[in-house]
C-alpha cells in the first residue's frame, strides 16, 4: 500500500484529519504527519503520533526521530533534513484542512514552515483540500491561487456545501468527509504514478460513466427511488480521468460531489438519464453503467401534493421503465466497450448476473451483492465479481476507489486483450 504524508493546517475541520488517519491506516496505508503549530491549537500531535504510529513534526529544525522513514521502514544511518527526506519518501502529499493561508503560501511558493516546504520539495502527486468559511474561500484571492494550484498540476478536492464552524453559518467551504479524501488519494496514487500505471491505454479515451440512483415522482413532493448514493460511480470517473481519460459523468441525484476535471450532467429521473446517454454514447469508447435505473415508475404522477386527508390507503400504479442499457448497447459501434452494473441480493445473485450479460448485450457485468454488510449503496467499501464471456473475476473488499481500479483494469484488458 501507499506512504502517504498528510499535512494538516489550522482550523477547526483539523478533527477530521483524525478520522481520515484512521481510515487510511485501516486500509493499509502508512502515514506520517506534517502539522503546522497552529493546527496543533485545534489537534494535538500526539492524537496523530498514537494513529499513525510514527513522530509528528511542526518545524523545521526539529529532529526526527525515524529520520524521514514511514510506519515499518527501516530509518537510515544518517540524520537527514525533514522537509526533504518525509517528502521523498511519500508517494503522495495531502495537505488537508488547507487553510486560506495556507493555500495563499502554497500558491506564491512561500516556505516559511515544515508543511510548505515539504510541498515546495515535492515531485510526488500533490492534494489540496480546503476547509474555510464561504466567504473566505469565494474570495477572489481564494479562487484564483487555487487555480494556480491547479495550473501546478495540484489535485484540489473541493470543499463540501453545508454548516460550518461559526454559529448559523451555512454554505461552501466544508472539508471534504474522510471517506472522499481517502478515495481521492487512492485515485491519485493509482492514475498518477502510483500503485497502478497504465501506460497511454487511457489516453484521450472517452470515458462515459452513470452513477447515483434515479428518482421517479409520485407527485411533486414524493418519489419512488432507491439507496444508491453515486460513489462507486464517482470513483470510477475520478480513476478514468486520472488514467488521462476524457470523462463524462452523469449523475443521478448524486450524493457525493463529482470528482475534478470530469464534465458533469446532473438529472433525476430515469428518462433524462436516458436523454443524456443518448446524446453521448456514439461519441463515447467506454460506457460504464454504475447507475441504479429505476425499473418502474408511476403511471400518473400528481402535478402537486397528494393530501393524507382521510385516505385508508394510496395505491400507486406503476409502469416500466425504458431498458436504456440495452437500448444503448443495441447501437453500438465498433470498438465501444460496454460494462452493465448489477445490484442484486443473496442466492442466485451470480446466475442472474450471467443472465443479465447475455441479455443485455454488454462486454462485462460488474455484480455487487448488496445483502454483503458493509459494501455497496452508502457505504465506503465495495466488493464485486466482474463476470464476461470467459470466466469470472472476484475484486475482494476494498475502497471504492481501488474497486474502480480493478474494474478499469478488467476494461483495459478487454480491449487489449493478449494474444
Amino acid at each position: 500500500m501507499a506512504k502517504i504524508l498528510l499535512g494538516v493546517s489550522g482550523g477547526i475541520a483539523a478533527y477530521k484529519a483524525l478520522e481520515l488517519t484512521r481510515l487510511a491506516t485501516a486500509a493499509g496505508h502508512s502515514l506520517r504527519v506534517v502539522q503546522t503549530p497552529r493546527s496543533q491549537s485545534f489537534v494535538g500531535a500526539a492524537s496523530f503520533a498514537a494513529l499513525t504510529g510514527a513522530p509528528v513534526l511542526s518545524d523545521e529544525f526539529e529532529q526526527d526521530p525515524a529520520r524521514g522513514a514511514f510506519p515499518g521502514e527501516a530509518p537510515p544511518s544518517h540524520q537527514p533534513l525533514s522537509h526533504l527526506q518525509l517528502v521523498a519518501n511519500a508517494d503522495l502529499l495531502l495537505v488537508a484542512p488547507a487553510s486560506a493561508n495556507t493555500i495563499a503560501k502554497l500558491a506564491a511558493g512561500l516556505a516559511d514552515n515544515l508543511l510548505c516546504s515539504c510541498a515546495l520539495a515535492a515531485t510526488c502527486p500533490v492534494l489540496v483540500a480546503p476547509a474555510m468559511n464561504n466567504h473566505m474561500y469565494e474570495h477572489p484571492a481564494t479562487q484564483a491561487n487555487l487555480r494556480t494550484l491547479r495550473e501546478r498540476g495540484v489535485q484540489v478536492v473541493d470543499p463540501d456545501a453545508g454548516r460550518l464552524a461559526s454559529l448559523g453559518e451555512h454554505g461552501v467551504g466544508r472539508l471534504a468527509e474522510p471517506e472522499r479524501l481517502l478515495a481521492a488519494c487512492e485515485a491519485a496514487l493509482a492514475g498518477g504514478g502510483g500503485r497502478r500505471p497504465a501506460g497511454d491505454a487511457w489516453q484521450g479515451l472517452k470515458v462515459l460513466v452513470t452513477a447515483g440512483g434515479t428518482r421517479e415522482p409520485i407527485d411533486a413532493v414524493r418519489f419512488v427511488g432507491n439507496r444508491s448514493s453515486g460513489r462507486m460511480g464517482a470513483a470510477l470517473a475520478a480513476a478514468a480521468r486520472a488514467r488521462g481519460a476524457q470523462v463524462t459523468l452523469v449523475g443521478a441525484n448524486l450524493a457525493v460531489a463529482a470528482p475534478a476535471g470530469v464534465e458533469t450532467v446532473p438529472v433525476v429521473t430515469a428518462a433524462e438519464l436516458q436523454s443524456a446517454c443518448e446524446q453521448r454514447f456514439e461519441a463515447c469508447d467506454v460506457l460504464l453503467m454504475a447507475a441504479a435505473v429505476a425499473d418502474f415508475r408511476p403511471a400518473a404522477p400528481a402535478g402537486g401534493k397528494i393530501k393524507k386527508g382521510g385516505r385508508d390507503g394510496l395505491t400507486v400504479e406503476l409502469e416500466p421503465t425504458a431498458d436504456v442499457l440495452r437500448s444503448l448497447a443495441a447501437r453500438r459501434r465498433a470498438g465501444q466497450t460496454v460494462i452493465a452494473f448489477a445490484a442484486e441480493h443473496g442466492p442466485g445473485a451470480i446466475e442472474n448476473a450471467r443472465e443479465k450479460l447475455a441479455s443485455k448485450g454488454a462486454d462485462a457485468v460488474v455484480l455487487n451483492d448488496v445483502s454483503i454488510p458493509g459494501v455497496g449503496f452508502e457505504a465506503a467499501d465495495n466488493e464485486v465479481t466482474i463476470l464476461t464471456a470467459a470466466g469470472e473475476q472476484r475484486v475482494p473488499r476494498a475502497s471504492k476507489a481501488a474497486v474502480a481500479e480493478a474494474i478499469l483494469d478488467a476494461v483495459q484488458r478487454l480491449r487489449s486483450p493478449v494474444k
